[in-house]
């Protein structure tokens, strides 16, 4: 008899409490019944919250019959409603309409990530029409092009010059962009395949604090998303100097198929540039998707893009050439540089709710890519008749998956968010080759010539504690690789292998001050990988050098149209072998430390005025040298991003844009310096019925500067000793376009 008391009783406790605090589930669309990710649902009584998957789907716990239920999201407009008995029963469909953007809407906390809220209100605010502008939208990131425009961007972030991606981690739709072991150099990056029209979000963070980024991500990570649907369709067109065209299509395939949307879109460009020895730049890109929605709101998409691009170079230009007139800043002295690309993708993803407290996504994806690079850095220094001309060249395939499970439980009364995911990567490198060439024609010595194959697996898991205002999300990652590597230009066969494993702990603490002042300290282990060669050739030792980092900042809105975000940060590398791609040798570069200060603002001043403003003060040095001999080459001290932009005032639309890096060192005693820059860029659009009318102006104030610079040694012709000195592309002068674009 106690005991049927006793289970009446804890029946009665809790049918009280489904009956005061039940779970409440739903879904929130746009006007045209796309899902909205990261959609705030709050509820006003109980301050329970939950934000909308990708999928558009909630799970709001502790809500009861009267109670209020806030929906908002930045670029909509808020609803509330009030929950009823028959909330319970069904599944909610909620429609939130768009508005014009209002910065004085957003509320810090309850942004998913405010930090990559940013970047969207920057694309939403200025939109971009070139791959290099969307790298440009992550706050902090200078890039520089050096090879005639098909070559991979050249990055700088947080004191790093990170090459083409030796220390930043990117990828689009799960997909890595970072090359390892390639034939230039290790993390090759090259984003051209992205149509920057295609992108819907950025997601980024600087430092190595990311369970679920691994390798290359030491300086940061950019993650792209591409859109999942067109609301129109749309053909444009630009023409400009230098010979410059660009043409695009986005084509809506399925607009009144219900929970089905697919687009294909279209980019070919092609440009001569300022050079005197034209470019003959050409790039062709083709992008279709296709995404579906199950009944149970299951979201499978299926990507397939290629990508071809071809091109000349002028090269990097002595300084000392310039200075006596024997050319000018868009000569040469060897036109025959250049070389062509291409990449084929396919990638499938699939996001699933296994149970309202269970989220799975995933994605598997393969990528074709075939690389050719002709360059000519020390001219006659190594060879005074033929001439330096190197080749590198590579065919590579890349197949690859990764799972993340995102669970939501309670811990007591302690909230528990606990994300684990499973990752692989291989990559099939073919006949890697460095070879000294004669005008592209003629192979003189191969240098180094290869078969590559890399296999990467990974595995992390994160928790996220939250406390009320405090969340602690501790994480723990580990990653193993296999490097195998089968030397050509061995007499006999001899397949070289080495295998490495590292585990990353990070540990990230966030704090919500006020609704709008959220503080947070950053601390993790991350790493990067190197080319097989270094590792089999250093038998596994020291190849996968950790990066140290700490982050404390703060993310604040001081008023109602103004946030401002601000992290103090210090790196510290190990020692790394580096596998240097121009020359076939390995370079050791000792521990190395970088600290500084990311400043970054953003202000509205009405309805279609809008300013952002990125600001980044680092200190780069080398930990084993001697003081005045301790810079690290190109490493810049400053730099600084922003501009204003006008959204859609009786039709127009705008802006300025600006970048600045300062002077920094060239050499490891600075003796040699690399000077900075302050370029502005303009461009202003008309609408009216469905057509568009544009200009963009580059280099408005037509400043003579040096996109990317270094110090190299080399040697003319005519020359009985070889010079160190700078050696630079020129950037581009006074460059105006016209475009017309047409949706339909």
């Amino acid at each position: 008899m106690n005991f049927l008391r006793y289970f009446a009783l804890l029946s009665l406790v809790a049918l009280t409490n489904s009956t005061h605090a039940q779970q409440l589930k739903g879904f929130v669309f746009n006007e045209i019944n796309q899902p909205l990710e990261a959609a705030y649902v709050y509820n006003l009584n109980s301050k329970s919250h939950a934000h909308t998957s990708e999928n558009g789907v909630f799970v709001l716990e502790q809500s009861k019959p009267g109670d209020s239920i806030k929906i908002g999201l930045l670029g909509y407009e808020n609803k509330v409603m009030i929950v009823e008995e028959s909330s319970f029963q069904t599944t909610l469909n909620i429609i939130l309409e768009g508005k014009t953007f209002q910065l004085e809407e957003m509320v810090i906390t309850e942004e998913l990530n405010a930090l990559s809220t940013i970047t969207r209100l920057d694309l939403t605010t200025s939109p971009v029409n070139s791959s290099q502008e969307v790298l440009r939208k992550v706050p902090g990131l200078i890039i520089g092009q050096h090879a005639g425009g098909g070559k991979a961007e050249q990055l700088f972030l947080r004191g790093f010059d990170v090459d083409h991606g030796t220390d930043v981690s990117i990828s689009v739709d799960g997909m890595p962009v970072n090359m390892v072991s390639h034939a230039h150099g290790q993390g090759y990056s090259d984003l051209h395949f992205l149509i920057p029209e295609t992108v819907n979000k950025i997601d980024f963070g600087k430092g190595p604090y990311y369970a679920q980024e691994g390798d290359f991500n030491t300086a940061g990570y950019v993650d792209f998303s591409t859109r999942d649907y067109l609301k129109e369709s749309q053909i444009s067109m630009s023409v400009g100097d230098f010979n410059s065209f660009r043409t695009l299509g986005l084509f809506n395939a399925l607009e009144n198929t219900k929970r089905q949307n697919a687009y294909i879109a279209a980019e070919y460009i092609s440009t001569d540039g300022p050079f005197e020895s034209p470019q003959n730049f050409n790039r062709l890109n083709l992008f279709g998707k296709y995404v579906m929605f199950s009944p149970e709101n299951d979201k499978l998409s299926l990507t397939a893009s290629h990508f071809t691009s071809r091109w000349d170079a002028s090269g990097q230009i002595p300084q000392r050439e310039v200075d006596n007139g024997n050319i000018t800043r868009f000569g040469a002295i060897d036109d025959t540089e250049g070389g062509e690309t291409e990449r084929t993708n396919v990638n499938v993803e699939y996001s699933k709710h296994i149970s309202n407290a269970t989220t799975l996504k995933s994605n598997a994806f393969h990528s074709h890519y075939a690389f050719e690079l002709y360059s000519n850095f020390t001219f006659f220094l190594e060879d005074p008749i033929n001439g330096d001309q190197i080749k590198q060249k590579e065919d590579r395939q890349i197949f690859g998956v990764n799972t993340a499970i995102t669970h939501n439980t309670f811990l007591g009364q302690t909230e528990l968010t606990l994300t684990s995911g499973l990752g692989f990567r291989h990559d099939i490198i073919d006949d890697v080759e460095l070879s000294r060439t004669l005008n592209r024609q003629t192979t003189l010595e191969q240098i180094q010539l290869g078969d590559i194959n890399q296999t990467n697996i990974d595995a992390f898991i994160n928790a996220n504690f939250e406390f009320g205002k405090l969340s602690i999300a501790p994480a723990l990652r580990l990653d193993y690789f296999k490097f195998l590597y089968n030397d050509k230009l061995q007499n006999e066969y001899t397949l070289q292998s080495e295998t490495k494993a590292i585990v990353s702990p990070k540990l990230n603490v966030f704090y919500d001050a006020e609704e709008n002042l959220q503080l947070f300290l950053k601390s993790g282990i991350g790493f990067h990988s190197n080319d097989a060669r270094v590792v089999v050739n250093n038998l596994g030792e020291d190849i996968l050098p950790r990066a140290y980092g700490l982050d404390i900042g703060n993310i604040w809105k001081p008023t109602k149209n103004m946030v401002v975000h601000t992290a103090l940060w210090y790196l510290f590398l190990e020692q790394e072998f580096v596998y240097v791609g121009d020359a076939g040798i390995v370079e050791p570069s000792g521990k190395t430390e970088r600290y500084g200060l990311d400043l970054g603002l953003r202000y509205q001043f009405n309805d279609w005025l809008y300013f952002d403003n990125d600001i980044t003060l680092t200190k780069a040095r080398s930990l084993e040298s001697p003081d005045g001999e301790d810079y690290i080459p190109l490493a810049p001290d400053l730099t600084l991003s922003g501009g204003l932009s006008v959204n859609d005032i009786n039709g127009f639309s705008g802006g300025i844009r600006y970048r600045y890096i300062d002077d920094r060192p060239a050499n490891e005693d600075n003796s040699i310096v690399a000077e900075g820059y302050f370029i502005t860029d303009f461009n202003a659009n008309y609408t009216f019925n469905n057509i568009t009318l544009g200009v963009i102006v580059e280099n408005i104030f037509d400043v003579e500067w040096n996109e990317t610079q270094f110090a190299t040694e080399s040697r003319l012709q005519n020359e009985m000793q070889s010079v160190e000195e700078i050696h630079f592309t020129p950037g581009t002068p006074f460059f105006i376009k016209g475009s017309i674009s047409y949706k339909f």
